[in-house]
């Protein structure tokens, strides 16, 4: 939920609720327990103290920044000063789920809490209306980390290190003050401004949780590159920051991830695995210090591995100026540009896979869940709720979506945990959502993504995108090499690497829950070896 996202195209989402009278489906879930300013309870409340209700008497909203899965993000003015800022306004039609509600109170609740740093994207003021929920923050038009660094001619390991020691300050920082942030990730960063001394920010904290020192959780969050194996295994605490940030240094100095497959499981049977190549292009001329320091930061046991202070006062990250000044060479850069594209290119389908589950879908669950409750008790085994999702192959995926929102733990489903399964499910099982986002980019209807959609899809980008990225995306998602990207192409790119997790947060705790539950019933999900 950062303040910066990729723009697809125009909206399919204007003018849909008109009936005035109509019912929330989801105020007996969520909103009995709260209270309106008007004192209705059958209206959402998302926020516990908002700045105010009418976010129009203080600020002008202007031209789109960014779309994501649960809102928009604006350019903002504030009408008496004429400073600029960026606005998220959240949809509450598209907080379907207690967990989409509860991440966006706490991401708020987290961002007040936290002291002001120079690092961190400051919060200015937050909104709700009937419609919507409205985050102003601070605006960074610097663009994202990857994008800066092959922008620039020069690129070193120095450069790496002052990188890397801004984002374990921030890592720092959160853990002083009790927040863990579960999901750090190059795409989480963006620069202030478009100078060349711009400070790097962190602008995300939608997965955040407070924690307390000892305090263990179990729920399995973030984007699989970077979580750390602990978090497979249900059982972690804030080492895992420092985790995801040694995954970041490792693409930082090399350009590619440092557990990656073709496959959700493969990536996770990867980190558990947790062996580290240091043998790739440019490894042999990377300082000791450096691949020291990657090491000890990805040391599958997190009572071993480095906090961040620890991290802070590792050799490498204290003599900065001493670490080499010689390029990395055009490889890393190239391939930090197109890892950079490639998430993208998928963004901007996921973003378009968003808008397709309607409210028509959602207002059918009441139905279908009454169906189900054969004994009108108001809840749902999983002997009941298993017919419905007969089309979804992986019988443990079933029971994991069970597991995982059965939030009471009785091993049952009441209709609000029923809807946290069924939106998901039907989102992300559905092809049809897969042809329209392919559509989306097939403009005229050949039934395959041509080089010259390719660039046209990605050419609104900030810097544009050279012609080797372009071709080089082409080579690897065409594989049978015919010069273009059929159906079939663009569906196994979607599902490959594990970028399923943007279309929803939720799906990405259900589905990688589900990883989990199959490499321990196969006895695959040990400690991995130590990184070499």
């Amino acid at each position: 939920m950062g303040n910066c996202c990729v723009t697809p195209g125009k909206s399919s989402e204007k003018k849909k609720n008109k009936k005035k009278n109509k019912p929330n489906p989801f105020a007996i879930d969520y909103g009995a327990t709260q209270s309106s300013a008007e004192g209705d309870g059958n209206k959402l409340v998302v926020l516990k103290d908002p700045t105010g209700h009418n976010i129009n008497e203080k600020y002008d909203l202007g031209r789109e920044l960014g779309r994501g899965e649960f809102g928009v993000t604006y350019l903002c003015t504030d009408i008496d000063t004429g400073e600029k800022y960026a606005c998220k306004s959240i949809s509450k039609k598209k907080l379907r789920t207690a967990v989409d509600i509860d991440d966006v109170r706490r991401e708020v609740e987290i961002m007040k809490h936290l002291p002001k740093h120079p690092n961190i994207v400051t919060l200015r003021d937050t909104y709700e209306d009937d419609s919507a929920v409205h985050i102003v923050m601070e605006l960074c038009e610097g663009g994202e980390l990857f994008d800066r660094i092959v922008a620039r001619g020069h690129y070193t390991e120095r450069a790496a290190a002052g990188i890397m020691r801004t984002i374990v300050e921030v890592v720092q920082m959160c853990h002083r003050h009790g927040v863990m942030h579960r999901d750090l990730k190059p795409e989480n960063f963006l620069f202030g401004n478009k100078k060349e001394t711009a400070p790097l920010k962190a602008i995300d904290f939608g997965l955040s949780v407070f924690f307390k020192p000892g305090e263990h959780f179990n729920e399995i969050v973030g984007s699989p590159y970077y979580m750390a194996p602990e978090v497979l295994k249900r059982n972690y605490g804030p080492e895992v920051d420092v985790w995801s940030a040694g995954v970041i240094l490792y693409i930082l100095l090399c350009g590619v991830p440092p557990f990656w497959a073709e496959t959700e499981q493969g990536v996770a049977q990867a980190i558990i695995r947790s062996v580290v190549d240091f043998k790739r292009d440019p490894w042999p001329k990377v300082s000791d210090n450096a691949k020291d320091l990657v090491k000890k930061m990805l040391d599958p046991d997190p009572t071993r591995r480095l906090t961040a202070q620890q991290v802070l006062e590792h050799t490498w990250l204290q003599n900065i100026k001493k670490a080499p000044n010689v390029s990395l060479g055009e490889t890393v850069k190239a391939r930090l540009k197109q890892f950079s594209v490639m998430n993208k290119l998928k963004k901007r389908a996921l973003t378009v896979i968003a808008e397709f589950l309607s409210a028509e879908e959602v207002a059918g669950m009441k139905e279908a869940f009454d169906q189900m409750d054969t004994g009108k008790k108001g809840k749902i085994n999983l002997g009941d709720f298993d017919p419905p999702i007969r089309y979804h192959e992986a019988e443990e995926f079933a029971l994991s979506l069970l597991l995982q929102a059965d939030v009471d733990r009785d091993g049952c489903l009441n209709y609000a945990e029923f809807v946290a399964v069924s939106v998901h499910l039907r989102k992300m099982a559905n092809d049809e959502h897969l042809h329209k986002a392919f559509s989306f980019f097939d403009r005229n209807q050949s039934g395959y993504i041509e080089i010259e959609e390719l660039r046209s899809a990605l050419s609104d980008e900030d810097d544009g995108n050279s012609e080797e990225v372009i071709n080089a995306i082409m080579h690897d998602v065409d594989t049978d090499k015919d010069g273009r990207i059929s159906y079939e192409e663009f569906a196994a790119m979607m599902k490959a690497g594990t970028d399923w997790r943007k279309a929803s947060r939720q799906y990405s705790r259900e589905r990688f829950n589900s990883l989990s539950l199959k490499l321990m019933r196969d006895g695959s999900l040990q400690l991995g070896n130590e990184a070499k």
